[in-house]
């Protein structure tokens, strides 16, 4: 049986600031359905991704509420990625800097993050098979 890959991904961009987050979210989409074993390394801005207390909000310029207005959270996404690579067979082991929560006050974050440090980069980068850094520009 051929080893299933494991995949690093380092994350800088805070959500809805850039197409970035949302084209890393559509690549760790793909290897959660693959059932790869993935890392996530969020830093700077992107600890806020799964930040736990994220909430939806009208639209006033298009005469929207809450409901009809629909403004997706990343804090969903990652929670859905973790789910779908669990129920794939892989799984994803979500780091957020302690530094960079600590400098932002991002402690409260979705089931399945967890505090790490830049240690926790390099060894994801050491047992991955491949490890993409999405960088702020």
């Amino acid at each position: 049986m051929a080893k299933k890959p494991m995949l690093t991904f380092v994350l800088m961009d805070a959500p809805f600031e850039s197409a970035r987050t949302t084209t890393a979210m559509r690549l760790l989409d793909i290897a959660a359905r693959r059932g790869y074993d993935i890392n996530v390394f969020a830093y700077e801005g992107a600890v806020y991704l799964p930040f736990a207390r994220q909430t939806q909000h009208p639209n006033a310029v298009h005469g929207h509420d809450t409901e009809e207005e629909n403004h997706p959270l990343p804090k969903d996404w990652v929670g859905a990625l973790i789910a779908e690579a669990e129920s794939r067979g892989g799984s994803i082991d979500w780091a957020n800097c302690g530094l960079c929560v600590d400098e932002r006050g991002a402690e409260e974050c979705v089931s399945g993050v967890r505090r790490g440090t830049p240690a926790d980069l390099v060894d994801f980068a050491k047992r991955s098979d491949n490890t993409l850094v999405i960088p702020t520009s």
